[in-house]
């Protein structure tokens, strides 16, 4: 069968269709095509007119493709199965229209850049074009990496506003947000937000940071935000807040990790009319005094949970809230109801203990062969009583109530809410934060960010944008996955490969036809929610 092969050439930007015949090589024993010049592609009208490859203008006029029966044996066939699992799923969550609604001169482009960055994990921007070539995709062309370079420095913020705001509206009213960040190391010394940080995977690199906001229910993304390298988690609420409010966001529910746990945050939620979920440390004093008025009572068999192998209890306080007040130049304090779910594990108490005592064990061997390490001095002290003589030498004896305090709560942790809730129900909502932490990985891993590969902030701006969009799809695939328990046959590669073998034939003046599907392939569909297409 005969095929139409799109190509671009860089020098001139003209793009030429070919005809490919594909054929069985006896001698070399394996598949060739022949490709013969057919003419160029009209950037207006997108007819083909043949030219005899040199443009000459007597033939391009004397000659022309004519529709029908004629040329009905010249068809694309391009792969299809895969891209169009995407064109469903746009259409199912509202991107397709609400990216239309922000970018309307683009969203084809950034459309066509999604779905090849999820097909083609870590492939450069300038592969696009054999992979465009291939695939039947929104844009329908190819986009050089000068283009797309162009595209990503396009994408401004109020079109990205536009779009977050859409698609916020989208989500579960009643859900919880999650709320984290992640670092992503760069190279570039021209990027203002690079800076060096607190870098969470350790890289001797400087950084920028990057905040999502996650549907915790839905499990889909729809807000993110660039941060400067430098800025620690603690300090980024108060300016989601801000950001939240401005696009229309009154009643936010968030669920944060114990490094956005601050007195200025807390309030900051509160000042915002806010519900909020937070993981808290017991060496916060608010949280350890608390603990101690409930401490007896947790570890007993009224509050174990069998599900989850823990204790677990609930109790309800006030928290001091104050707030400063410009146009009075006071501050005005009141007490506001928090609950405080504290959880003991069993299994972990007694590792975190063995862990302990291995180290006061590596400390004492220290002290006594009077191999003292300068940064241990302070425990040193704290955990020994040292006595030196010339007849016995070196005497170490454990300080048992230092020891003791230092355990007492080994096994607990605790979450803070303003939301009237179980302490299961607190558990489970915040263990679902982690689709945050896959989305990070995926935006890392498939979505080629290890490292930023961008020189200018527009650039980077624009990429960041496209690369969310694509975290969209992925998180929405990975979710049926799991809840179809499709992991134990495919993983997300191998289902998207299986899908892509589909094939589609385009003929002048015909409707869209697709090659065979099999019943597997069909399956796969309807577990993503969506209709297979209908095949020859």
């Amino acid at each position: 069968m005969a095929a139409i092969v799109y190509q671009t050439d860089k020098r001139s930007g003209i793009t030429y269709a070919y005809k490919s015949i594909s054929f069985w090589d006896k001698d070399k024993k394996q598949s060739r095509s022949k490709r013969t010049l057919i003419g160029r592609v009209d950037n207006d009208t997108q007819q083909i007119v043949p030219t005899d490859g040199r443009c000459r203008k007597d033939k391009q006029e004397k000659v022309l493709l004519k529709t029908g029966p004629v040329v009905a044996e010249i068809s694309s066939r391009t792969f299809y199965g895969a891209t169009y699992l995407f064109d469903k799923i746009g259409e199912k969550l509202g991107i397709t229209n609400d990216l239309k609604n922000s970018f309307p001169d683009s969203y084809k482009k950034i459309l066509s850049l999604v779905y090849y960055l999820i097909l083609e994990k870590d492939s450069p921007s300038f592969r696009f074009e054999k992979w465009s070539a291939l695939h039947k995709h929104p844009y329908a062309k190819s986009i050089s990496s000068q283009r797309s370079s162009e595209l990503f420095a396009s994408i401004k913020d109020d079109a990205k506003n536009r779009f977050f705001t859409l698609q916020a509206k989208r989500k579960v009213d009643k859900e919880f947000w999650v709320y984290d960040t992640t670092s992503i190391s760069s190279y570039s010394k021209t990027l203002s937000q690079v800076q060096y940080g607190h870098n969470k995977e350790h890289d001797p690199l400087a950084q920028i940071n990057l905040a999502l906001v996650f549907g915790e229910s839905s499990m889909l993304p729809f807000y993110y935000r660039k941060l400067p390298g430098n800025i620690p988690d603690s300090k980024t609420v108060k300016h989601l807040l801000k950001e939240l409010d401005n696009l229309g966001f009154s009643k936010v529910k968030l669920v944060m990790d114990r490094g956005f746990y601050s007195q200025e945050n807390i309030n900051a939620l509160f000042k915002a009319h806010l519900k909020f979920l937070l993981s808290a440390s017991l060496n916060l004093s608010f949280i350890r005094n608390n603990l101690d008025k409930v401490f007896n009572s947790v570890r007993s068999f009224e509050n174990y949970n069998d599900k989850y192998e823990l204790y677990t209890t609930t109790l309800q306080t006030t928290w001091e809230y104050s707030e400063s007040r410009v146009y009075k130049q006071d501050i005005a304090k009141s007490s506001k109801r928090v609950y405080i779910h504290y959880y003991f594990n069993i299994e972990k108490a007694a590792e975190d203990e063995k862990t302990f005592d291995k180290k006061l064990m590596i400390l004492k061997n220290e002290i006594e062969s009077n191999n003292r390490i300068k940064e241990n001095e302070n425990l040193y002290a704290k955990y020994f009583i040292i006595n030196s003589t010339l007849k016995k030498g070196i005497k170490v004896t454990l300080k048992s109530e230092e020891v003791a305090k230092a355990k007492r709560n080994y096994g607990y942790f605790a979450l803070i809410t303003n939301e009237n809730m179980d302490s299961i129900t607190a558990l489970e909502t915040y263990r679902n934060k982690d689709v945050v932490e896959k989305a990070f990985g995926n935006l890392k891993e498939r979505l080629n960010m290890r490292r930023l590969l961008v020189s200018s902030e527009q650039s980077l701006d624009g990429k960041l944008f496209v690369q969310f969009i694509a975290l969209i799809y992925l998180s929405y695939i990975k979710k049926q996955m799991q809840q179809n328990n499709l992991f134990k046959n495919y993983t997300l590669e191998s289902l998207l490969d299986k899908l892509d073998l589909i094939e589609c034939f385009e003929y002048p003046g015909k409707t869209l036809q697709v090659g065979e599907i099999l019943q597997k392939q069909k399956d796969i569909y309807r577990f993503m929610g969506v209709e297979p297409p209908s095949s020859l």
